[in-house]
């Protein structure tokens, strides 16, 4: 079913189809196994094999985000292979996944569907990723209030213990390319051809990552408000073809069904079936009948 819907999209459109998501809305394994990373790469040469280049992609895009650096490997790829690229978000495509999409030549979205802030995250030592940006807001802090009164030092010493030696650099340095790589895709790709497309793609990387104006990077930013905030995006709507409409939200349903049904935690796949499938295992925790005297 998931193959014939995919198939029907490709012949709705008479475009390549390709979907791209993962299972972080209902989460089995690790969390990294539902973000992108360079290993991805190998789906998508599983899955460009024997396209028509000249038909464009359509990339359906469905992901928490990942390592922007990886994502920066997958557009390279995806624009090596078509020189016509849109992608349909069905629902969410978030971080580093926003920088994907902010690669293509037009981006398709629902009402409903979002974007989120590319502000990079790093991990820290409990384990959890902290935007790079909450973590040089967290030194200034300190910084401040110890030089206002350095007895407040002792108080702010175990927090500051666990900044390692350039990690404010590494913190600088992951915000200023997550905004070079968004300006340079949107200047080339979809602002190609605007007079000011270098003011216009710099702006619009500004704006995803202004961690001031989104506070939390788990925040959608939904269609309405991009098309507001930054007019130049290329922004298609969904509810425009009825038909279009009802076969990209078919052919999500039917892969989130999979996704939610099966051990996959990760699926890329072609209109022609041609598959890279990431499974975890799956452990079934037997329930003890209820007891009947």
């Amino acid at each position: 079913m998931r193959r014939a819907y995919l198939g029907g999209l490709h012949e709705l459109t008479g475009r390549n189809v390709v979907v791209y998501a993962t299972d972080w809305l209902e989460p089995k394994g690790p969390g990294q196994t539902h973000s992108i990373n360079l290993q991805d790469i190998q789906g998508l040469m599983e899955v460009f094999r024997d396209l028509d280049k000249s038909a464009g992609l359509d990339l359906i895009l469905h992901s928490p985000g990942g390592d922007p650096t990886a994502a920066a490997s997958l557009v390279q790829y995806t624009r090596s292979k078509f020189d016509d690229v849109r992608v349909i978000v069905p629902v969410a495509a978030m971080s580093a996944a926003t920088m994907w999409a902010l690669s293509a030549d037009r981006i398709l979205m629902g009402k409903h569907s979002q974007l989120g802030p590319i502000d990079p995250q790093l991990p820290n030592p409990m384990g959890y990723m902290v935007p790079a940006a909450a973590i040089r807001k967290q030194f200034k802090t300190a910084q401040s209030e110890c030089a206002d009164d350095p007895a407040k030092l002792s108080a702010w010493v175990p927090t500051l213990q666990q900044f390692f030696p350039g990690l404010l650099e590494i913190c600088s340095d992951a915000e200023k390319l997550s905004r070079a790589m968004v300006s340079e895709w949107l200047a080339k790709y979809m602002f190609k051809g605007l007079p000011e497309r270098e003011q216009l793609a710099s702006e619009a990387a500004d704006f995803f990552a202004d961690t001031e104006r989104h506070i939390s990077h788990s925040r959608g930013i939904a269609r309405d408000q991009l098309i507001q905030d930054l007019p130049a995006l290329v922004i298609e709507h969904l509810e425009d073809d009825s038909a279009l409409q009802d076969a990209v939200l078919s052919a999500y349903h039917i892969v989130n069904h999979t996704l939610s049904m099966s051990g996959a935690v990760k699926l890329i796949e072609n209109h022609n079936g041609r598959a890279y499938v990431k499974t975890v295992q799956q452990v079934s925790t037997p329930v003890p009948a209820a007891y009947n005297p």
